[in-house]
């Protein structure tokens, strides 16, 4: 059953202007630093960026209610299966909000361009049945 949904695109012009205006301390307070790292392993950095960036945004619309004010963006987590696949990783309140709405699994799909990265998010639940 589906709990949520939510879709973000963003510029990757907007994540380069901010890791260039506020540098480390733009990366340190949005992404991990398994996500920083797997995005600076890649020839076009910016769009593996935006491409999380836009992940965190699709979660939390997915969550679509007022406890997404409670989650800091460590709490979501864009990692990559052995195969390359995202997934979503979460902690802290993120996790506790997961298992309060019975989330069994969040699927991901992301995309991205020279110039927009896209994120869709589905917030899976067992059914009720």
């Amino acid at each position: 059953m589906i709990a949520g949904i939510g879709v973000d695109i963003i510029e990757v012009s907007r994540i380069k202007e901010a890791v260039e205006r506020w540098d480390s301390a733009f990366l340190k307070r949005i992404f991990t630093d398994n996500e920083v790292q797997y995005s600076q392993n890649k020839k076009f950095a910016y769009q593996h960026l935006a491409a999380r960036f836009a992940a965190k945004e699709a979660v939390l619309k997915a969550i679509g209610d007022s406890s997404i004010q409670h989650i800091e963006w460590h709490n979501i987590e864009v990692l990559n299966d052995e195969f390359g696949k995202p997934y979503i990783r979460l902690s802290g309140e993120a996790l506790k909000i997961k298992e309060a709405k019975q989330i069994t699994d969040i699927i991901i799909s992301m995309s991205h361009t020279h110039t927009f990265a896209v994120a869709n998010v589905i917030l899976v639940k067992k059914s009720s049945t």
